[in-house]
This record gives C-alpha cells, structure tokens and sequence, in this order.
C-alpha cells in the first residue's frame, strides 16, 4: 500500500508525527533537532553517532540498547548554564538517573534534583556534592528525610504539613537547620497531559495557594523557627512550550512572597520555578532553547519583582528531560512485519513498552528511522510496536519507514533519554536494556543490560 494511499484510508491518526511534515519520499532524512547532535548517516545509509556505527554498537551491546551521546548531554549542561549564570540550574535526577550520568552533570557545574531515597542514594555514590542536591517528593518517609540531612544536602522542598512537622523533630534531635522551600499549587494548567500537569489544584503534589495552604505552611516554619525558609517553589507540568503558564505562577508566587513579607517582616530570597521545558519528539515540537528561555523567565520575575515592590531573588529551575532527552536514542531490531492489507503495516521490535512506556502511559508521540542500511524503497507508513502481549505497546503511532523494511534491520528512535528508562519495567519478564556512552569514537557501558539471572535472582519463592 502506497504512503498517500494510506494517508487516505487512515482517518483515525490523529498526531501523525514527522511523517507528515517532511517529503514523505526522502525516507532517509534525519531532522537534526530530533538527534543527538553527533549523529550521522554515512554514505551506506547506517547511522553513527560520535564515529561509532550502530551496527557496531548493536553487535557489542545487543538490542534493544539506548545509546547517550555524551558530548551532546554535556553541551545541553553548558548551554543552561551559560544561559542561566548568576542562577541555580538543577538537573531533574528523575528524568534519568545513574552514576555516570551524575558525575557528567557535577562536572558541567549543575546542581541535582533527587525526589526518592534510591535517588540520593545514587547522587551520593557518584560523589555529588550533597550541597549541591535538592531533595524533592510528596511522600518524603522518616527513613529518608533523616538520610538527607545526615548527608547535609543543600535544600529539602517540603510538600505538607506532615512532612514540616517530620521534618522538624528531626531537625531539632540533630540540632541542624536545614534549609527548605515550600512546594506551591499555584492553579496553572499547563497545556500538557493531565498526568504531567502538576499545579492545578487538584493533585497531590504541594500547598495550595488559593485554599490558604501554602501561607500557613510558611508561616508554620518561620514561627517554629527550626527550619530555614529560604523560598517558595512552583514546578507547573512537564513538556512546555508555551511560556504563559510560567507568567501566571510567577505572579501567584511572587504575591505570596509579598504576603509573607508584609505579615512576617520576612523576604524570602530565592524562587525556583520549576522545570517542564519540552523538547522535540517530532518536527511538529518547537522547543525554546535555553537562553531564550532565561530571558522569557527573567523578564517575568523582574517585572512581577516590581510590581511588589520586592528584591529579586535568586531564581532557580530544574531542567531534566531538556538535557538528557535529546541526548539518547534507542536502538531495536526488527523482528517481524505484519501488513494488514488495507488497514496498516507493523513493524515489530525487539523492546516495546518495557522500555519506552510513554506511548501507552500519556500518548506520547515519537519518530523513527531505518538506522541500519539507505533505502530506495518506497515509503509505508507503518506503527512501530513492541514484542509484549498488550495491544497498547507501541512504540512509534505512525511512521514512514521504507516498505522494504524486515527482519533483521535495526530502527532508531530519538528523544528517549527522557523517562524511558527511569520507567522501564519487567513486564513479560523481559530485561531491562543497557545504556551505552558514546564519545569520540568510544562506546562504555554505564548501565549494564538485565538478565534472565537477574530476575530470578529476585525470585525467592
């Protein structure tokens, strides 16, 4: 079945991705804002990445395997950093998490944000500066909160006033005073998934500000006098593009800043905004870069500053998905095409939601590419989907790939730096795969491949 035939027959695609966008003919296009920066398509049609081929990256490592080019994470680092220099940036530890990927972030002068005990239990051992590290979470345990402060990270955002009064018994049996930061709902829906929106009023996350919540909460601390209040947070959604979202909580906080100055005599002398940046997963996402996106969020605050009559604090933000997502792809092998005449073509692959569980969870949309050879075939528009017995496990909605594509060819998807595998499962008892570092034509291991050995290893019974 021809590409513009199935165009027509598909009524039912509702975000068709880049397919649609780009000369649906040109199947071997790569859209550089989709990639990590050092990739490329040699002149056989194989993709490599910092010189490394990825049929010699799947024949070393197997498939599935997400690949992260390090250079390109750690140019990401630096541009939010030059772009953010007299403020604080927080790598967002929950987009993706391990050891290496700690030390490249610490090295590029980033802060971390860690939101689980397994989290700063990572930071730790990677030698993260634990003044550097904030600690975030609406469900911080006794357990965790004590290893915190024992560590001495540098902030703990509190999310209720279970946690303040947790907290503070801690605090006053160790005789410290960690610095904290109330977590605030400030009402902004943000233009994304309704899962992923996290200031609207109903959720779990923070202090009301309309019900009154929040002002208590700070007013809590500062009477009690054991913890240090040195802010107000509002973190909005995740995958923005629109910055109106960030005006409106800004505002919202800001006159609370100005509230607990005018009862308390107390100014507050830092904000964090949050994080949320979206990034491209297909050439329908313009994401803003990071200097833009400082001079959007700084013209806010100074503006909001003014009008209440406060000293600019230092501001804070904590991007996650807008460093690491870019800077990974996933690399599958095909391993059966089903064409259902008249309907559409699947594409079967060695991983699925295990790995990249976006798709199913939040209707996520993706790109793809044939990654192991150039293609003078046709285009099919084909659903790239996954070896697991759920009919939700897709992995790419729709996509152009060549109508030859078979067994045995490897297909690349990008943006999957972000949450795929943070997320990833055993469903099916399938193991989780590998991460592999790329760097002037070097491969490493950082997060070694799951066995069959390590499953049952777990299995006690």
């Amino acid at each position: 079945m021809r590409a513009h035939e199935a165009g027509a027959l598909h009524g039912d695609i509702g975000n068709r991705g880049p397919a649609w966008l780009r000369t649906p003919d040109d199947v071997n296009a790569l859209v550089p804002a989709l990639w990590p920066r050092n990739v490329t398509r040699g002149a056989d049609g194989a993709l490599a990445v910092a010189g490394l081929g990825v049929r010699d990256l799947a024949a070393e490592f197997g498939t599935p395997v997400y690949v992260l080019d390090e250079d390109d994470l750690r140019s990401r680092c630096r541009d939010f950093r030059a772009a953010f220099p007299t403020e604080d940036v927080y790598y967002a530890g929950k987009a993706f998490l391990c050891r290496a990927v700690v030390r490249m972030i610490a090295e590029e002068g980033l802060h971390l944000d860690v939101c689980t005990g397994g989290e700063l239990a990572t930071a730790l051992a990677a030698g993260m500066p634990p003044e550097r590290i904030g600690f975030h979470g609406n469900n911080k345990s006794v357990r965790e909160l004590a290893r915190a402060l024992d560590a001495g990270v540098g902030r703990i955002i509190l999310d209720s006033f279970t946690e303040i009064d947790r907290l503070t018994a801690l605090a006053r049996e160790r005789g410290v005073r960690p610095r904290v930061l109330i977590r605030v709902t400030v009402g902004v829906e943000a233009h994304t998934h309704e899962f992923i929106a996290t200031a609207h009023e109903d959720q779990k996350f923070g202090f009301s500000l309309a019900g009154g919540a929040a002002a208590a909460a700070a007013f809590k601390v500062l009477d009690e006098g054991v913890l240090e209040l040195r802010g107000l947070h509002s973190h909005i959604g995740s995958q923005i593009f629109d910055a109106s979202g960030f005006e409106v909580s800004a505002r919202r906080v800001l006159a609370l800043q100005a509230q607990i100055r005018d009862e308390r005599g107390v100014e507050l002398p830092e904000l964090d905004l949050g994080g949320g940046f979206g990034i491209a997963y297909t050439t329908q996402d313009d994401p803003a870069t990071p200097q833009a996106l400082a001079n959007r969020l700084r013209k806010i605050v100074d503006s909001e500053c003014a009008a209440e009559r406060l000293a600019v604090p230092r501001l804070s933000i904590e991007p996650g998905r807008a460093i690491v997502g870019p800077a990974v792809f996933t690399l599958y092998e095909v391993g059966t095409v089903k064409d259902l005449d008249g309907i559409r073509t699947y594409v079967s692959v060695d991983g699925g939601m295990s790995d990249n569980i976006r798709t199913a969870l939040y209707d996520a949309s993706y790109s793809a590419t044939l990654a192991s050879r150039a293609s003078t075939a046709e285009p099919l528009l084909a659903r790239v989907v996954g070896k697991h017995c759920e009919s939700g496990d897709i992995v790419v909605k729709d996509e152009f790939l060549p109508a030859d594509v078979q067994p045995g060819d490897l297909v690349a998807v990008p943006g999957t730096g972000a949450y795929c595998r943070s997320m990833a499962s055993n469903y099916n008892h399938v193991p989780r795969p590998p991460v592999v570092a790329v760097r002037d034509g070097q491969a490493r291991l950082i997060v070694r491949r799951e066995t069959e050995e390590d499953l049952l290893a777990l299995d006690v019974g």
